[in-house]
């Protein structure tokens, strides 16, 4: 019989690649993965692994399995759950994952209020790319997500929370920061400061500012709204910056936030489960709290 720890073993191996960090993100010691490993390979009869001097990479035979692996994970996964759910549907560890775009200016506001509303929920907060966590929400490794809704998501169910309008940031000397308000046409020809390629916040805000005529500034690709927030300050450029990342700030002499005009620039942001996800009274206390939070804030 084939031991779920032997298919976590075999997960780790494929995610890092290499014998020592797949031992440690197992909490094991290294002889002890590999040794399992080949136990497995017995097992099956079958070689899962190539062996290598620096690294490790599966055998066709492994990549097939492993996929089998993370299915029979995910739904033992679900299985602990429901167990829990059925003790006590407002209780136990839920994790979220959220992008960095979003995260450290939400979670502020919403956190307070979901522990008072579930006070026997213990939250574990994973912030990651968009890409990383839709693959692990599917795996069963998140709960759920709270993030930019896409087109292009797919597999998930999806309660909507709050539209986040974007602002636009410039430098007190630039030409538009006497504007109160501004609009698309005001973009036009104009250099746009963005974030590097993996952040959603960076294609939706493109895509506004292609649509407007401006461009992107090519010299610098920012890693986060922070680095973004200083390179505007320092007078290198204009940028979008969510509402949240802009809301209460005491920066105004650095920096000049201006909204758009009607139709202004949003963001809708999403609560996402997989399909059938057995947690649902504690999903619908999540998506009400924050819904009343983001409704007088917003």
């Amino acid at each position: 019989m084939v031991k779920l720890r032997d298919l976590e073993y075999l997960d780790a191996i494929d995610r890092f690649k290499h014998f020592g960090r797949a031992a440690e993100a197992c909490f094991v010691s290294q002889p002890t993965l590999s040794g399992q490993i080949m136990k497995l390979e017995e097992q099956l009869n079958l070689q899962l692994v190539e062996r290598h001097r620096r690294n490790v990479m599966l055998t066709p035979a492994g990549e097939q399995l492993v996929k089998e692996a993370r299915n029979v994970l995910s739904a033992a996964h679900v299985f602990e759950e429901t167990a829990r759910t059925l003790l006590d549907p407002l209780a136990g560890d839920l994790h979220v994952g959220m992008i960095p775009t979003l995260a450290p200016y939400l979670l502020p506001y919403v956190m307070e209020p979901l522990n008072e509303r579930l006070p026997k929920v213990s939250f574990y907060l994973h912030e990651k790319q968009t890409k990383v966590l839709m693959q692990e929400l599917n795996e069963g490794k998140l709960d759920l997500l709270i993030l930019p809704w896409l087109e292009d998501m797919q597999g998930v169910e999806r309660y909507d929370l709050f539209e986040e309008p974007l602002d636009l940031a410039v430098s007190p000397q630039h030409s538009l920061a006497n504007k109160t308000q501004v609009t698309f046409d005001d973009l036009n020809n104009q250099q746009l400061l963005t974030l590097e390629d993996g952040h959603c916040l960076r294609d939706q805000a493109l895509g506004y500012c292609f649509t407007a005529g401006a461009k992107e500034d090519h010299r610098f690709q920012a890693t986060s709204l922070e680095t973004l927030r200083y390179m505007v300050a320092s007078g290198i450029g204009m940028t979008m910056l969510p509402r949240l990342a802009t809301h209460n700030l005491e920066d105004t002499h650095r920096i000049r936030y201006i909204r758009f005009k009607t139709p202004e620039p949003t963001r809708n942001i999403s609560l996402l489960i997989r399909p059938n996800y057995s947690r649902m009274t504690c999903v619908r206390e999540v998506v009400s709290c924050i819904r009343d939070v983001m409704k007088d804030l917003l």
